[in-house]
């Protein structure tokens, strides 16, 4: 008997959409051996050479001038339709092919580019019949993501579903599933084992992200931190900016016992288990994880748009702070030092309340369309 196939179309505008692609087909293959997945950046598959640029660009403009993504993000209906169209044009014309050649039982799209390309497909493809899962990445739904072809959309909470039958989404398209974070992430593994594996110490621990893209370049709150190196221990993952992991490595205020500095990696999951808090950009993703992990988190600078949501509700449900003053950060590093029993204590609680929750949730609801 054929294995069902699950194709899964991201983007590289952002680790996050791509990050719970995998994390979904990591899932789906733990729920059913009969399933067979299939993870497709879709711009960077059919065109190599020019998506690199394209998203180098995107994310050039996200860091310098990040008021205007927020603009256009607020005005995304009309800018998606232009936008889609040339991409479909320029990159998305083999798109078809590709879906004929796989013969996917689902598709599922985690970004909304290629989510609008497939259902530009399938509205003038009568034969293209594999259902279109959209799985929305952050907890915020923009206009960009409905589309009349969409057979069900995966969210991460009741509010965002709210937000979609506003836009006239039928109740029977939406699931609220969580966000799906991959399965490691709900993993508790020994702290010793981890400490001994990134040669850190067992004591106070705040780890800093930026994401994929190591946007944490925030000189005023990353000199803050360190200026707690003597008695916190602090964990910096860099991702993909290597300028700023050798400018760090170069200046003395890091270059500390106490002071780990990380490019990119793949094991995020273990720093979070060992870490006391998280200071990060409020990506859906690693929102996400870090909910997952049951992590107290500090939001940094959020840019305007999806950031903004994502740090609205994980404030607003008591899951984390924005850094509104460095008061905030010197705060939170006297009661790690002061109050780190109750710390402890309360990320245990945390971890307790949402046991409950199903970490499977999104990909057994993939599964349920299989079926």
């Amino acid at each position: 008997m054929r294995k069902k196939r699950v194709l899964l179309l991201s983007e590289g505008f952002g680790a996050g959409h791509t990050q719970a692609a995998y994390a979904l087909s990591s899932s789906l293959r733990k729920l059913s051996p009969d399933v067979q997945t299939k993870v497709l950046e879709l711009g960077s598959f059919l065109n190599p050479k020019m998506a690199p640029i394209i998203v180098s660009a995107y994310r050039k403009t996200v860091i310098s001038q990040p008021r205007l993504m927020g603009y256009v993000y607020r005005h995304q209906k009309s800018f998606n339709r232009l936008t889609t169209l040339a991409l479909h044009r320029i990159f998305y014309t083999h798109t078809q092919n590709i879906v004929k050649q796989l013969k996917p039982d689902i598709i599922v799209c985690t970004h909304f580019i290629p989510g609008a390309v497939v259902s530009r497909l399938k509205r003038l493809d009568p034969s293209l019949k594999a259902p279109l899962i959209t799985v929305i990445t952050d907890y915020d739904a923009h206009a960009s993501w409905i589309s009349p072809e969409v057979d069900r959309y995966l969210v991460s909470t009741p509010e965002v579903k709210a937000k979609l039958r506003r836009r006239s989404v039928a109740a029977a398209k939406i699931r609220v599933t969580g966000m799906p974070v991959h399965p490691d992430f709900w993993e508790h593994p020994g702290r010793e084992e981890i400490q001994k594996q990134f040669s850190l110490m067992n004591m106070p621990t705040v780890m800093v992200m930026g994401g994929g893209w190591g946007m944490m370049n925030d000189e005023v709150v990353n000199e803050a931190l360190a200026g707690w190196r003597e008695k916190v221990q602090l964990v910096f993952c860099l991702g993909q900016n290597d300028k700023l992991l050798r400018g760090m490595q170069e200046d003395p205020r890091y270059c500390h016992p106490n002071i780990k500095l990380l490019g990119f990696t793949r094991e995020v999951d273990k720093l979070m288990e060992v870490s006391d808090l998280l200071v990060t950009k409020p990506g859906g993703m690693t929102c996400s994880e870090g909910l997952a992990k049951g992590i107290p988190m500090l939001f940094h600078s959020p840019l305007p748009g999806q950031e903004e949501e994502n740090c609205r509700y994980f404030t607003a449900a008591g899951f984390g702070e924005p850094i509104s003053s460095l008061d905030v950060v010197d705060r939170w590093m006297e009661r790690l030092l002061g109050d780190y029993g109750d710390v402890r204590a309360k990320r245990k609680a945390h971890l307790e309340e949402i046991s409950r929750f199903n970490p499977l949730q999104s990909a057994q609801s993939i599964i349920d369309m299989l079926e």
